[in-house]
């Protein structure tokens, strides 16, 4: 079970997950901070997580650990990579070897590995669930992290569904009724969370203009944006030409491998492991026509899944070497080169002038908070009342609230007079 082989693959994904990894948080990373950091384990229930669109078991998990480890980005950001690890060996019980390299080398687990937010965790639970539901091994331990899934990241439900699904379709009723009674159990517990979750989301897509474009709408482009990071990850470039070029070969011969996998490997492992791969991806778009889901990191969970089809080809084949190869350059790529990291708020901030108003809107203001403790950030809407012969302007998520800042600005007698940008952060400097 334990190798050289194995010690020196998890050795290396290790490290390569070190690079880069004091990057500037991005907003979801840095709400992450400030809700560990401002509510008690009590609070985050009570007060944060109505008002959030996820659970809150990922929440008091960062409590706890920040309250050991504290609040910096290598910090917030280890629990990921260290589940990634772990989801990494899950992946090499159930697959082998090369299932866990084309798993621990996915480029896009190598980004969100790097990410304080909860699909590492959720991924890694989902895949102690596949594990015991492939073995056909304990069914109680397989409840216990369909649940945990379930109470980290609502859009687990999809695989979960799935594994019940293919267990009553070959009539294990035992297996069906023992952890639908599992799931029911779990989402009456979280009931009274969900229902108010629900009704703050139905007052957000009503108020924020663009809010259901940041979701993910079920429509083509982000059905074929999943297998295309799911290959590539999260690396994007000019000219696009050149980028749809280079993704699309890529994605393609992958989606080549899976398909020739799947037609001359007829296992039940085979047949199984696709059923799972591809059927939460019709239901999570089936449900993106009534609540805005379809995004590739809320599926990031099947990429276990994937990577156990591709190692499943013929042992000799050299595909498994260039894939492998792949996916490392597209990994490094995005840790070798800054412009694919995150949002710069740490520079941004750094760069803000002194004594002068910012003004953002307050929902998306946790990076700038997290950088500088001492920016009094005002609300966007408020600068049209502003009397200051000069503010800073962050147009950070305005367009999505649908806020024309610049005519209410024009209108108070304001003129533009720079705009400096760093890594897909921008502010702005107005003047009367």
């Amino acid at each position: 079970m334990f190798n050289k082989k194995i010690l020196l693959i998890f050795l290396f994904a290790f490290l390569i997950r070190l690079i880069a990894l004091n990057q500037s948080l991005w907003l979801d990373e840095a709400i992450t901070a400030s809700v560990v950091k401002n509510f008690s384990f009590l609070q985050i229930i009570t007060k944060f997580s109505p008002t959030d669109f996820h659970p809150p078991l990922y929440y008091l998990f960062m409590k706890l650990w920040t309250n050991m480890f504290g609040y910096s980005e290598i910090a917030l950001r280890m629990p990921s990579v260290l589940f990634s690890l772990g989801t990494g060996w899950v992946v090499y019980l159930i697959g082998g070897v090369w299932s866990a390299v084309f798993f621990l080398f996915n480029p896009l687990i190598v980004y969100y590995s790097q990410e304080a937010r909860m699909y590492m965790i959720v991924t890694f639970f989902l895949t102690v669930a596949l594990y015991y539901f492939l073995k056909n091994r304990n069914q109680i331990i397989f409840g216990l992290f369909i649940s945990l899934a379930l109470l980290t990241f609502y859009g687990s439900i999809f695989l979960i569904v799935s594994f019940l699904l293919f267990s009553l379709y070959k009539k294990n009723y035992k297996f069906f009724l023992l952890n639908t009674f599992y799931l029911i159990l779990t989402t009456l517990i979280i009931s009274p969370l969900l229902y108010q979750q629900l009704i703050n989301s139905k007052v957000a897509l009503s108020q924020v203009t663009n809010w259901s474009i940041v979701l993910g709408k079920a429509n083509l482009k982000n059905l074929l944006l999943i297998p295309i990071k799911f290959s590539i990850g999260r690396i994007s470039f000019y000219p696009k030409w050149l980028y749809w070029g280079i993704a699309g070969t890529w994605t393609a011969f992958i989606l080549f491998i899976i398909r020739k996998t799947v037609l001359l490997i007829r296992t039940v492992l085979i047949k199984t492991v696709f059923y799972l791969l591809i059927f939460p991806l019709i239901l999570g778009f089936l449900v993106s026509f009534f609540t805005p889901m379809l995004q590739h990191f809320r599926f990031i969970y099947l990429i276990p899944i994937l990577a156990i089809i591709l190692a499943s080809g013929k042992k000799t084949s050299m595909y498994r070497y260039i894939e492998v190869i792949g996916f490392v350059i597209f990994s490094l790529v995005y840790l070798l080169s800054s412009q694919f990291h995150r949002e710069d708020w740490k520079s941004l901030v750094k760069s803000l002038p002194k004594n002068v108003p910012v003004y953002m809107i307050l929902s998306s203001s946790d990076p700038v908070k997290y950088y500088s403790q001492s920016s009094n950030v005002l609300t966007l809407e408020s600068s049209k009342d502003s009397k200051q012969k000069e503010i800073i302007i962050i147009p950070y998520t305005a367009d999505i609230y649908g806020l024309d800042y610049k005519t209410l600005l024009s209108k108070n007698g304001y003129q533009l007079k720079k705009e400096v940008s760093f890594r897909e952060v921008t502010y702005e400097r107005w003047a009367k």
